[in-house]
């Protein structure tokens, strides 16, 4: 076994993870498909959790968000308006509202995830086989670890699938 010292420690997976985050971000950037989409970053991740939560309340939507009710609301209201998202009576409580994706939401999240996985592929294919088994552990890893911080398991392709 290697000593720990030949490891990198967190701090410095970090940093490189926040340069690589930050090329994620120039590459989807330059796309056409990415730059012309009609909802900000914020929306967006919304849209994430409702399609995997589907039928989520604001209540939860909010916690997941780590945001204020009245901010979720607002991200709500504009997803609403422009025919992505669907308010619903539950069929649990007269008191909550359940969130949709509606068709058009469900066909941006999927061309918007097609479109970034397309582009990864592209860069992906440059690299050997063996770094990308590495990056595909890591990234396992990765999802696993958040999954814990969060308290919840985190999703994998297969929630997107089903």
């Amino acid at each position: 076994m290697h000593p720990a010292s030949q490891f990198p420690g967190p701090a410095d997976v970090a940093a490189s993870a926040s340069v690589v985050a930050e090329l994620l971000e120039v590459l989807w950037g330059g796309s056409r498909d990415l730059a012309a989409t009609p909802v900000s970053v914020s929306q967006l991740r919304v849209l994430y959790i409702v399609e995997e939560w589907d039928g989520i309340n604001l209540r939860t939507l909010t916690e997941r968000l780590e945001s204020r009710p009245s901010s979720v609301s607002r991200l709500c209201d504009r997803l609403e308006a422009v025919g992505l998202l669907q308010r619903t009576a539950s069929a649990v409580s007269r008191r909550e509202l359940e969130l949709h994706l509606t068709p058009a939401g469900l066909a941006l999240v999927a061309d918007i995830r097609a479109a970034r996985e397309e582009s990864l592929a592209r860069v992906l294919a440059v690299m050997s086989g063996a770094d990308r088994r590495a990056l595909l552990a890591g990234l396992q890893g990765f999802r696993a670890a958040s999954a814990e911080l969060a308290g919840d398991r985190a999703p994998g392709p297969e929630a997107r699938t089903a």
